[in-house]
């Protein structure tokens, strides 16, 4: 009996090495075989010292504050779905992607996961789509 085309392409894709990857509901994703999450377990075994801290907690600096000072500070900001080395998105790895090919030292934050940065970065930039890149006006004078 002959397989539907479409299972066969996609079951010889994901033998290829870039494409093995596969990502469940909760936060959990695989890539090349390994394992990674995005949430907390609550496994009582897990020490504190190595349970994931907000920086923001107890800081006194609102997110307004932490945008603000995130495009002052570097001079190129990208506000994305996922991080530069893993985007969750199309749009969000083409502009990592963009940014890599011409060598441009980049600062980003994972807008995934924490809603409230993603209405901070809304309301700071008055756009309502990701990414968002913010880049730094410098003028150099070379002579």
């Amino acid at each position: 009996m002959a397989r539907p085309f479409t299972n066969v392409l996609l079951k010889g894709l994901s033998g290829l090495p870039a494409c093995r990857f596969s990502r469940s509901l909760n936060g959990t994703f695989y890539h090349n075989g390994m394992k990674y999450s995005t949430t907390v377990p609550n496994d009582p075994d897990t020490h504190e010292d190595f349970k994931p801290t907000n920086k923001l907690e107890g800081s006194g600096l609102s997110l307004k504050d932490v945008v603000e000072q995130d495009v002052k500070d570097n001079p190129v900001m990208l506000y994305m779905k996922g991080v530069p080395d893993f985007p969750q998105c199309g749009f969000s790895s083409l502009a990592v992607r963009v940014l890599k090919q011409y060598n441009v030292p980049l600062s980003a934050r994972n807008i995934l996961e924490n809603p409230e940065l993603k209405s901070a970065v809304k309301a700071f930039s008055n756009w309502p789509t990701f990414p968002q890149i913010f880049i730094q006006r410098r003028v150099h004078w070379g002579f």
